[in-house]
C-alpha cells in the first residue's frame, strides 16, 4: 500500500530534540558493545551511554574504542574519525589500516551502526548519500555498514523540514542498502522493522495513532502493547 506524498501535520509542538533521538538509542546498546557511529547528528549518541556501559566505538579510518570530543583548542589533528572531526583516545585504544577497518565491517565484526537517513522504506531499505543534486560526493563505508554489522539502527527526524515523510512505502531516492534497518528511532516514536513491514513499539504520549500514522508513509503495525515513549529533558 504506497500513501500519497504530501505535506503533513507534523506536530512540531510535540517532539524530541536531537539530543533526545540520539539519548533514546544509546539506551539499546549492551554493555561491551561494538559500534560505528554515523558522520554528523550519529556521532551524538556517543554522550548518552548508559550509567555501568560502555561501548567500543570504531571508525573507519582505522581507530577502535576512541572517545569524546577534546575541549576547544585542544585537539590533535592527527586523531580525527571519519567525518574529520577531533576525538580523543581511551584506555586500549588501538590504530589499524583502512583497509583492516573495513575488514572488520564486512566481516561482521561490529554489532551496531547508526546512521543518519533521507529516507527509509517499510521492507529495511535505506537511502541516506544523496537527494537529488544534494548529498555526500558518494556512498562511501555506509554501503558496507549496512550489510556488515549485526544490527543497522537509524536516527532521524520523522518527517523532512517541508513535512513528507521520511519513513516510506518504498524508497525514491538513491539507496544505501536494501532490507538492512532493524530499527528507527525518530522524533515521534521508535519503530521496528519486521517482515518488510513498520511495527511501532514506543511513541510519545501526547500524539495519538491517527497523528502518528499521518506523519508517515507507510503502514504503520503493531504486535502488542506500544509503550509510551519517555527520555529526559537534555
Amino acid at each position: 500500500m504506497t500513501l500519497p506524498v504530501q505535506t503533513l501535520n507534523t506536530r512540531d509542538d510535540i517532539k524530541l530534540s536531537n539530543a533526545q533521538i540520539a539519548w533514546r538509542a544509546a539506551q539499546d546498546i549492551a554493555d561491551g558493545a561494538y559500534v560505528n557511529l554515523g558522520i554528523g547528528f550519529p556521532e551524538m549518541v556517543a554522550r548518552y551511554q548508559p550509567p555501568g556501559r560502555q561501548a567500543v566505538f570504531h571508525t573507519e579510518n582505522g581507530i577502535l574504542n576512541f572517545g569524546e570530543a577534546p575541549p576547544p583548542g585542544e585537539e590533535d589533528w592527527d586523531l580525527i574519525n571519519a567525518g574529520k572531526k577531533a576525538v580523543t583516545l581511551k584506555p586500549g585504544a588501538a590504530f589499524f589500516h583502512h583497509a583492516d577497518s573495513f575488514a572488520m565491517v564486512r566481516g561482521g565484526h561490529l554489532d551496531v551502526a547508526i546512521l543518519g537517513a533521507y529516507q527509509v522504506a517499510q521492507n529495511g531499505d535505506l537511502a541516506n548519500w544523496r537527494v537529488g543534486a544534494k548529498g555526500v560526493p558518494a556512498v562511501g563505508g555506509a554501503m558496507d555498514l549496512v550489510h556488515g554489522a549485526k544490527q543497522v539502527f537509524v536516527i532521524t527526524e520523522h518527517v523532512t523540514k517541508d513535512g513528507k515523510p521520511k519513513l516510506v512505502d518504498k524508497c525514491t531516492f538513491p539507496l544505501t542498502g536494501v532490507g538492512c534497518i532493524t530499527r528507527v528511532y525518530t522524533s515521534h516514536a521508535v519503530i521496528d522493522i519486521k517482515d518488510k513491514h513498520f511495527v511501532l513499539r514506543e511513541k510519545l504520549a501526547d500524539i495519538s495513532m491517527d497523528e502518528l500514522q499521518a506523519m508517515t508513509g507507510a503502514p504503520l503495525h503493531t504486535d502488542g502493547p506500544v509503550a509510551d515513549l519517555v527520555v529526559p529533558a537534555i
